[in-house]
């Protein structure tokens, strides 16, 4: 399956809309316009306010999936929101009109299952890879650990992910330190997710997240205006 995760979002306009860093490529079934999006990966936290949006579908996809389902490298997409027609075309995402969430979720499952039978070896060691990463596994030993060259681990990510192991890492580490952002001190945190100190976490937090730990925890948010 090449999908991870799927859920619907209900988005509150008296909120900010706070767009995480994300190694994944994600699906954006818009059912108010019945639009489908692509979400490439994302390099950098954004933070909106402002218009009324309505519900919409996201389908989280699997890591290393990119290319096998949507016909492109996940480089092309990082930082990207594309409309899946102009992927697949038009023609091949018809017929989602007057579905209901469940039923329409269904047939996109299926034509996403239906273009995922290949790439299946690649798919595997960019799995095993993003899980070493995950537990803080440094780039070379990854390498050594799946019998590859870490030019073919970079070119893997690369191309299946849209990020380079390196930078695949340091997304999911601050991943890692926003989940329990609330519930533990800064200092704690730095431990627990392998940076050297407060100081390191804070300069990769500062980068990706375009705001500090302490403004961030605050609701100090760099906002701006959604339009269109």
């Amino acid at each position: 399956m090449p999908i991870d995760r799927v859920e619907t979002v209900f988005l509150d306009p008296g909120r900010p809309l706070i767009h995480l860093p994300d190694p994944a490529t994600t699906l954006v079934w818009r059912t108010a316009d019945e639009e489908v999006l692509v979400v490439g990966p994302r390099t950098h936290a954004t933070y909106h306010h402002g218009k009324e949006l309505p519900p919409c579908v996201r389908m989280r996809l699997r890591l290393g999936r990119t290319v096998a389902v949507l016909g492109v490298p996940a480089v092309e997409l990082v930082d990207r929101v594309v409309p899946l027609s102009e992927l697949w075309g038009r023609d091949r995402i018809t017929g989602l009109g007057g579905l209901s969430a469940t039923s329409g979720r269904a047939r996109i499952e299926a034509a996403l299952r239906a273009r995922a039978n290949s790439a299946q070896e690649n798919a595997v060691l960019v799995h095993r890879a993003a899980s070493a990463l995950a537990r803080h596994t440094e780039v070379p030993a990854v390498a050594r650990g799946l019998g590859v060259s870490e030019r073919r681990l970079r070119d893997l990510f690369t191309v299946n992910v849209g990020l380079s192991p390196k930078r695949f890492a340091s997304l999911s580490r601050i991943r890692r330190v926003l989940s329990a952002f609330h519930r533990e001190p800064l200092a704690d945190l730095a431990v627990a997710n392998g940076f050297y100190d407060q100081s390191h976490m804070g300069a990769d937090f500062r980068r990706l997240m375009r705001v500090t730990p302490t403004a961030f925890r605050a609701g100090r948010l760099p906002t701006t205006t959604c339009t269109g």
